[in-house]
């Protein structure tokens, strides 16, 4: 079989893990959103926006019906959301997401994660103030002009409002991403939401060098792999691979 067949395996492997990965975050997020606000989507919004966004994510109904079910329970675990800020390398700033049952541990982890890329875990409110936290739409089918119409149709009060190689982006306040998805489809148009989720974004972008870069993707690759880790955001400019 040779190196083909190791090259395809691997490659599997990762995908798996991947998988294995988005199906525990949105599994952790529907089973909270179920447990705390009821397991009916149409009476709970929380839980019928996080179905929305598994589904996107094509993660299998089994899993979203698996973790609503759990919640029926009434015993089981509890995750509580935990945030941690942080400096990496280069300087950048780093906020991670988590879900846990077990702060101590996942502070343990996480905090290793800074250590071994050079980095340092900071205190709460130590980069968060560099980010705003908004809500952020990417769609396709549909100019900046009907966009911006449609904004105004549904008395949408957003920040930001740009059309790029036929996708619109739009930002605003956090509370407002129902508001300005249900003014979107409210036009008709046959819409393909790329982006569906509120965020943290920064409010500057940095350029860091290639080592510094190689640590902050050790960083990523070594958080992703935590399964407490929800989300990371950072600062850094990261060229694609046609630059």
């Amino acid at each position: 079989m040779g190196r083909a067949h190791e090259v395809r395996k691997a490659a599997m492997e990762k995908t798996s893990l991947l998988k294995s990965k988005l199906y525990s975050k949105f599994g952790k997020e529907i089973y909270m959103a179920a447990k705390t606000g009821g397991p009916d989507p149409d009476s709970n919004l929380t839980l019928k926006r996080v179905i929305e966004r598994a589904k996107q994510n094509q993660v299998p109904a089994d899993v979203i019906k698996r973790n609503i079910e759990k919640s029926k329970g009434g015993a089981g675990e509890d995750y509580a959301p935990v945030r941690y800020e942080g400096f990496g390398p280069g300087g950048c700033t780093l906020i991670v997401e988590c879900m846990t049952d077990n702060v101590n541990r996942t502070f343990g982890e996480v905090r290793s994660c800074f250590t071994k890329t050079g980095g340092k875990l900071g205190v709460s409110g130590s980069v968060t103030y560099q980010y705003t936290y908004c809500s952020l739409i990417s769609v396709e089918g549909i100019t900046e002009d009907e966009a911006l119409e449609a904004m105004m149709e549904g008395e949408c009060d957003i920040t930001d409002l740009q059309e790029d190689d036929g996708i619109v982006t739009i930002t605003g306040i956090a509370s407002d991403l129902d508001k300005i998805k249900d003014a979107l489809i409210a036009t008709g148009k046959e819409l393909e939401f790329l982006e569906d989720k509120v965020t943290y974004l920064p409010q500057e972008f940095i350029e860091i060098d290639q080592e510094d870069l190689d640590k902050l993707n050790r960083f990523l690759s070594m958080a992703n792999d935590l399964d407490d880790v929800q989300d990371i955001y950072h600062n850094v400019n990261i060229p694609s691979e046609e630059e």
